[in-house]
Formats: structure tokens, C-alpha cells, sequence
């Protein structure tokens, strides 16, 4: 377990945005709208409360800084490796025995590789926040998947749904390489994904199809971390406030990213009918 210290840099954003527009403190309350004399006290303690951040936020997001984003590249420039995670609460401590049982590689602490990954798993809950960490692969066993069939079935034996194959024995191998691993790195699989994956483990779809259309997802990669010796490689950059407007053009956008993988997957059935189905690859 690891502690998580991070904060919102409301004060250091502050004092950006007054850098960037040429502007004092107090144009600075006229345009979002906080008194002169919360903005002060910020410079002075760094402390502030929801509303006022949902002001500032929104205020600069409004004026087309995308901050978060922005962060984002430059701490890719500084860093060797940066993680992102999606919490719904907030983050204090981090443990590989916080997930459920039946996330797709099971239990460990995961992340993405992007800021809009991690947002788009939170952006329906209105208390959630986007952590920034530092990591090192280095030393470390790694587990890498791409969009494949064991992919799929990995994640499909950690959901549940893989029933009388959960047994086999090509399936005992895969998960005892996941569960051997410090860190598993693969393709995100959202839940309108799975619900295409559960076609293909129930029979209804065969691999290639399924495979098609998955690869529309545009999710990028997850990095599970499942051992301890991983999770201390875990440094704490920085925690993003995400205003009500980017919440909102967030989730139109995962609306529409739906309706994608929908027609990938109608043309993919017409296209690929003679693949090979979960009974016979599991032979």
C-alpha cells in the first residue's frame, strides 16, 4: 500500500491563467466570478473549497484552456512513464486489493496510459478526479497483450463469463500468467466492449468478428498493477478537478464512440463469417 498525497494545483493554475491573459487579480474575479478575497487566500494557503474550484475550472475550460490535457503532454516530456487513474471519491491510499474480483485482469490497481482514458470512466460521477503517477517498467515482469483472442478470453474468465471453459487447461495456463505478472499491460475494454466479448463466449459471434470490432475502441492501453514490488515503483504526480463542462463533452463523446463500435460490429458480421468460434479454439 502507498500513500497519495496529491492535490489540486489551483494555486499554481491561478497564477498561470493571470500570466497567460495578462490580468490581475482582481479581472481575475470579475471574469470568474470568485471575490477578490477568496482568490487571495489561495495565494496564501493553496486551500479552497468545491465551489470555488468548480468556478475556476469551469471558468478557464469556458476560455478553451484545456489544462488537464495540456499537463499531460509535458509531463510526458519529463517523465519516462505516465499513469493515469479515474477515481470516483478520491484517492488517499493505493492497494493491489482495492478492485473488484471481477475486473478484467482481476484484482491489482489500475491505470491508463492517457488523461482522457481515466476521465472517461469517471466523467458520470460528479465527485470524481483524475490522478497523475510517475513509473518505471524496469526490472519488472510484464505481461503484455495486444487485441488477440487470449486478450479476450483473459478478461472474459476475470468478468465470469466464460462458464464450462473457465477450466480448460489452455485457460488455467493464461490466467496463471496473469496472475504471475507484476504488472499486466493490455487494451482497455469498457463494458460496451465486453458486452461484445460475452458474445463471443456465449457463441453468438466468432473470434474475428469480435476481434473487428473491438479494434474500434480507440481506449489506447491499461496497466494493471498485481504485485507489491510493482505498486512501489507508484509515484504521485498530480490530482485534475474536472469541471462540469468537460464532463459533459466527455460523455457525448463516449455516446458517439458507441455507436462506432455498433456499426464496426454489423460489418463485421457481414464481413467475417467464417471465423472460428470460443468451442473450437477451446477444443
Amino acid at each position: 500500500m502507498i500513500e497519495v498525497n496529491s492535490k489540486y494545483k489551483i494555486k499554481e493554475d491561478i497564477e498561470f491563467i493571470k500570466e497567460s491573459e495578462r490580468i490581475n487579480n482582481l479581472e481575475l474575479s470579475k471574469l470568474s466570478n470568485i471575490s477578490r478575497v477568496t482568490i487571495d487566500e489561495i495565494k496564501k494557503t493553496g486551500k479552497t473549497t468545491d465551489a470555488v474550484l468548480e468556478k475556476f475550472y469551469s471558468f478557464i475550460y469556458k476560455s478553451n484552456y484545456r489544462i488537464n490535457s495540456v499537463k499531460e503532454e509535458l509531463m510526458k516530456e519529463r517523465h519516462h512513464l505516465v499513469l493515469f487513474h479515474g477515481s470516483k471519491y478520491g484517492l488517499e491510499k493505493v492497494s493491489i486489493d482495492q478492485s473488484r474480483d471481477n475486473c478484467d485482469f482481476g484484482k491489482g490497481f489500475y491505470l491508463g496510459e492517457s488523461y482522457a482514458q481515466a476521465l472517461a470512466f469517471v466523467a458520470e460521477n460528479e465527485k470524481s478526479s483524475v490522478y497523475s503517477f510517475a513509473y518505471n517498467l524496469e526490472g519488472l515482469n510484464v505481461l503484455e497483450f495486444d487485441c488477440s483472442v487470449d486478450w479476450m478470453l483473459a478478461i472474459c474468465h476475470y468478468r465470469g463469463t466464460l462458464g464450462k471453459y473457465s477450466n480448460s487447461k489452455a485457460i488455467q495456463e493464461l490466467i496463471a500468467k496473469v496472475e504471475a505478472a507484476d504488472i499486466v499491460v493490455a487494451p482497455i475494454a469498457d463494458n460496451r466492449m465486453f458486452y461484445i466479448m460475452a458474445q463471443f463466449t456465449e457463441e453468438e459471434i466468432n473470434a474475428d468478428v469480435a476481434l473487428h470490432s473491438l479494434s474500434t475502441s480507440k481506449l489506447g492501453k491499461q496497466y494493471i498493477i498485481k504485485s507489491e514490488k510493482a505498486l512501489e515503483r507508484l509515484n504521485p504526480i498530480e490530482k485534475y478537478y474536472i469541471c462540469s463542462q468537460e464532463r459533459e463533452e466527455c460523455k457525448k463523446h463516449l455516446i458517439e464512440r458507441s455507436y462506432e463500435i455498433d456499426t464496426k460490429l454489423k460489418l463485421a458480421k457481414r464481413e467475417f463469417r467464417n471465423g472460428l468460434y470460443i468451442e473450437e479454439i477451446l477444443k
